[in-house]
Parts: structure tokens; C-alpha cells; sequence
């Protein structure tokens, strides 16, 4: 279904499976009064999400205000697409241990080197997504993934098998 701006509202079904080909999100809290994001790598499990943390202002402010948002998004160059899934419903520390035991067989594993014993289970009320056409006079760079038709002068463009973290699409003199 596409809304007024052409704009494609994505059934649940097609959330849940871009939730399940994507490995990272954001997840946002309330701190204090305050919103804050997390980046956390995470699985589906059944019509849930999982994911590891340690102890600190992501764990607290997850599980003791319960209420919680989760987003994902990409592009397929191919396709000239952009889309989005926001997951809103309530996190809760998994703490039963059968449930722990079944929690540490997932495909799951921190990416920081600090510890992340703790799993954290999030149980939507809402799964919405969204998906556009990325408009045809838009030449995306190497900044967001995509190859430049033409690169401008001054463009970054990574190399291959080169760590690369995009900042600005292009240099500029100090």
C-alpha cells in the first residue's frame, strides 16, 4: 500500500523479514527524561527481538522503563530503494534461567570486548515499516555504500578490504 507521497507502508510480514536480514539497530530510551540511542546487534526470536548487554545507562534505562523504540534501516542500490522499520513495545531482562539457557543458544554474540552477560527481550505492540524510491536525480556517494556514477572531485571513496568510516562525502581543506 503506498500512502499520498508515494511512499510504500509495509505489511508486518515484510517487517519481520527485514528485521531478520538485518543484524544491527538503534535503540532508544528514555535516560532521565531524555532520549538516548543505542547501536546493539540483535536477533529475531519468534515475534520477538534479543539482544546482549552490559550493565549500565542502555540496560537500566531499557529494562526499568520497559517502554522502548527499535529501529532499522538500508537501501538496495540495485533497486534504487530506501526503507525503515520501527519495532515499539516493551524490553525486559531475561532472567529465568531456562529462558537465559535458551537465550545463550541464539546466534548472538557481542561485538565489543567488554562483558554483555545480560539478555534483553523485546515484545512489540507495533511493527511498522516503510519503504521509497530514491529519487533518480539523486547520485548517491561512497559514503552511504553506493558507487558513484561519477565521482565528484574531492569525493572519499574506500578502498576495497580498507576499513572505511564515513564521515563527510568529501574532503574539505581545514
Amino acid at each position: 500500500m503506498n500512502d499520498r507521497n508515494g511512499i510504500e507502508i509495509l505489511d508486518e510480514t515484510e517487517c519481520w523479514r527485514l528485521l531478520d536480514e538485518t543484524m544491527v539497530g538503534r535503540l532508544a530510551v528514555d535516560v532521565g527524561g531524555r532520549p538516548d540511542i543505542f547501536p546493539v546487534n540483535f536477533v529475531v526470536d519468534g515475534t520477538s527481538l534479543v539482544f546482549r548487554s552490559g550493565a549500565g545507562t542502555k540496560l537500566a534505562s531499557a529494562v526499568l522503563m520497559h517502554h522502548v523504540a527499535f529501529e532499522i534501516d538500508g537501501y538496495r542500490p540495485t533497486e534504487r530503494t530506501a526503507w525503515s522499520v520501527v519495532v515499539k513495545g516493551w524490553a525486559e531482562q531475561i532472567e529465568e534461567m531456562n529462558s537465559v539457557f535458551a537465550a545463550e543458544e541464539l546466534p548472538l554474540f557481542p561485538w565489543a570486548a567488554d562483558p554483555k552477560p545480560n539478555f534483553v527481550r523485546i515484545s512489540p505492540h507495533e511493527v511498522t515499516g516503510r519503504r521509497f524510491h530514491v529519487l533518480d536525480q539523486v547520485s548517491p556517494d561512497s559514503s552511504i555504500g553506493w558507487e558513484p556514477v561519477h565521482a565528484a572531485p574531492g569525493a572519499v571513496i574506500p578502498e576495497p578490504n580498507v576499513e572505511y568510516h564515513p564521515g563527510s562525502p568529501f574532503m574539505r581543506p581545514s
